[in-house]
């Protein structure tokens, strides 16, 4: 917070503002005691630290031991509180896919980018269902998918998503998700 500036007084007001008070009797002292101000609260800068690194570890692309996705190559995620039905009807197409993002070709930082924008958009229109092909990385070092873990994780991160699975051969197979998102 920045402190008001004092204004500039001209040297010519300040002589008129005291020859227009030099016949004032000054107040006499009120005869209360000036208290001392309270010292301001401490700052906890250790928990400050420990949120900041809570954030930061929330943010990253490691994926956690215990992140709930199925192991195997097919990746599939249900929130705490959906039943196993919800992912079975995902899996069989249930829902129309109303929308898709590509994220071929992009490095992780610009996926990432991407994603959050346009889970952000469905989520400001309403949509329900979603594709998001991360691609199968048959020209990606090793012929190993780089971005099929960390889509996964960073949906994983987001409240809005009820649950993901691998597509249908028909929609992208294993080098696509479709997303479940929150309605309202």
């Amino acid at each position: 917070m920045r402190k008001p500036r004092k204004p500039v007084v001209r040297p010519e007001d300040a002589d008129l503002f005291r020859a227009s008070v030099s016949d004032v009797t000054p107040l006499p002292p009120p005869g209360k005691v000036e208290h001392d101000r309270p010292l301001p609260r401490p700052i906890p800068v250790q928990r400050l630290r420990d949120d900041r690194e809570a954030l930061a570890d929330s943010l990253s692309d490691a994926m956690p031991w215990d992140s709930g996705i199925e192991t195997g190559d097919e990746l599939s995620f249900t929130r705490n509180g959906i039943g196993p039905q919800m992912l079975k009807k995902l899996r069989r197409g249930h829902w129309v896919v109303q929308d898709e993002l590509d994220l071929h070709g992009l490095t992780s930082p610009e996926a990432r980018a991407l994603l959050v924008e346009f889970l952000n958009h469905c989520r400001r229109r309403g949509l329900r269902c979603v594709r998001i092909i991360h691609g199968k990385g048959l020209r990606s070092t090793n012929r190993e998918p780089v971005l099929k873990r960390k889509v996964a994780h960073w949906l994983m991160q987001r409240q809005e998503i009820l649950a993901f699975c691998q597509a249908r051969r028909s929609d992208g197979g294993g080098g696509a998700v479709v997303v479940l998102l929150k309605s309202g």
